[in-house]
């Protein structure tokens, strides 16, 4: 069978389709809220809440990783799939800067279950207080 170049799959149309609808809806919703965003230096509440923000978007992610991995097994057009791999390789490394930056700071301690443990529970208790 001869593959046609003309255009995509529909299962990667799809695929294709869930990615940009994924990041798109996301970024209409927060390019509301840049008109509000103060001016000069902002100044934390009552407590700093950098790994709580830093785990969201470590699983954010872990999530477009997961995301672009899975569009790649339904993908049939050979540039479509070099895109979504350039994609893919630029998510793993979002990964890894934000996994280093929460563990250079002791923000992830993944070598100590104990500890790791104990931040899952106070960030679901700080999760459910906001």
């Amino acid at each position: 069978m001869k593959h046609n170049p003309k255009h995509l799959a529909w299962h990667e149309t799809l695929e294709m389709h869930e990615l940009t609808a994924f990041q798109a809806n996301n970024l209409k919703e927060l390019l509301h809220y840049f008109p509000e965003a103060p001016v000069g230096t902002r100044k934390l509440s009552e407590a700093d809440l950098t790994a709580y923000y830093a785990g969201h978007l470590l699983g954010f992610a872990k999530t477009s990783v997961r995301n672009y991995a899975i569009a790649i097994t339904e993908t049939a057009t050979p540039s479509l799939r070099e895109t979504l791999q350039k994609q893919l390789n630029k998510a793993i490394e979002l990964h890894g800067k934000v996994y280093y930056f929460m563990y250079e700071r002791g923000l992830y301690p993944s070598y100590n279950l104990k500890q790791l443990l104990s931040n899952d529970v106070k960030n679901a208790n700080k999760a459910i207080s906001l």
